[in-house]
């Protein structure tokens, strides 16, 4: 069984989809903000469509799988008792989430273990506790938010959490030792409901998501769940930086570059007639370079991902993109900037333009 954190979009069209895809197992969902989800999710029986829409290989894909492996949804707020007996299960091995970067985060509110927690790494807390109270082997935590190292980040979290809540030393040791929690990356696009489908107004849960998925976990042990979309390495260190030096890279320079023309989504952007060039040179000419060699196949995964932005299916907003706009330029491509300068002992010309470096 998984015990899954988050019943928003993206999981139920990566991780959920994966599992049903593969017969791997059942998932309990755990809603934590509003309910409405939960009781869709029950309502359907925990079945609903994903319309896998865009490009691969050259060719534009348009096809509909359905999703079977929920097996139920809870609303911690009303159902935390059930939650903490989903905890109990003999059969759980996994916890997933994805409850964004602001759920890796402690609350005050959370002075003693009583009641429904508020923050996710108490709720999670409270749940492995409830595990180890009942003489259980721990999990395999898989957090998919896009936070670098984010299952050390979460584990120091829940352990942060216990010392506040004076957990003894033999539970810490437990939560150290039984449990694991895993880095992984996490790469799909996941925009919402379909404009167009043929399921419009019979499926109320239908998702849209490209066809492009990929999931890095970190274990040198390899991984249970068998799935194309799924590598295993040792360190996946190289896979963050290629994501954020490219997808990200690229997506926050049309910000600096495509909005102010006047352009709204990166579909219009790659192919208008001038941003388009500029965007592969940009690609080619400075982020690659300063890549190769520290990451696999720079050059082909942008490859892919100038093919993942022209997807006809999706409307992807630059205003979207620029949201804390300058907090991601200092991640996704001053480092670039820096590295290439170093690298090759002069100025980077289309990141120095919209940099305002030269």
């Amino acid at each position: 069984m998984i015990l899954q954190f988050g019943a928003g979009n993206f999981l139920r069209a990566f991780v959920d989809l994966f599992v049903s895809q593969t017969g791997f197992d059942r998932i309990v969902v755990v809603q934590s903000t509003g309910i409405e989800r939960a009781e869709a999710l029950n309502r359907a029986g925990g079945k609903y469509h994903v319309a896998i829409q865009g490009f691969a290989d050259g060719q534009v894909i348009d096809e509909t799988q359905e999703v079977t492996s929920i097996d139920q949804a809870l609303h911690a707020g009303t159902q935390w008792d059930r939650v903490l007996d989903a905890a109990r299960d003999l059969e759980l091995r996994w916890v997933v989430s994805n409850t964004t970067e602001a759920g890796f985060a402690l609350d005050d509110a959370d002075v003693a273990n009583e009641g429904v927690p508020h923050s996710f790494p108490a709720k999670l807390l409270s749940v492995l506790l409830a595990r180890h109270a009942a003489g259980l082997n721990g999990v395999t935590v898989l957090p998919c938010e896009l936070i670098e190292h984010n299952g050390d980040r979460l584990r120091d979290l829940v352990l942060e959490q216990a010392t506040r809540w004076q957990v003894s030393q033999d539970v810490v040791a437990w939560l150290k030792e039984s449990c694991a929690w895993v880095n992984n990356l996490v790469d799909r696009i996941v925009p919402g409901s379909p404009k167009e489908h043929p399921l419009l107004g019979k499926d109320p849960l239908l998702l849209s998501a490209e066809p492009f998925a990929f999931w890095a976990i970190e274990t040198a042990n390899g991984f249970e769940l068998k799935h194309p979309a799924i590598v295993t390495a040792p360190d996946i260190t190289p896979f963050y930086l290629r994501k954020v030096r490219i997808l990200n890279g690229l997506h926050s320079a049309l910000v600096c570059h495509a909005m102010p023309m006047g352009i709204e989504t990166v579909r219009e952007a790659v192919e208008h007639p001038e941003v388009g060039p500029w965007l592969e040179r940009l690609l080619a000419e400075e982020i690659v370079p300063v890549l190769e060699g520290r990451v696999d196949d720079p050059g082909g995964f942008g490859r892919t991902t100038l093919d993942r932005f022209r997807n006809p299916f999706l409307e992807h907003k630059l205003s979207a993109i620029a949201l804390n706009h300058e907090a991601k330029v200092k991640v996704r491509l001053l480092p670039t900037y820096e590295e290439y300068r170093t690298k090759f002992g002069k100025e980077p010309e289309l990141l120095s333009a919209i940099l305002g470096k030269s």
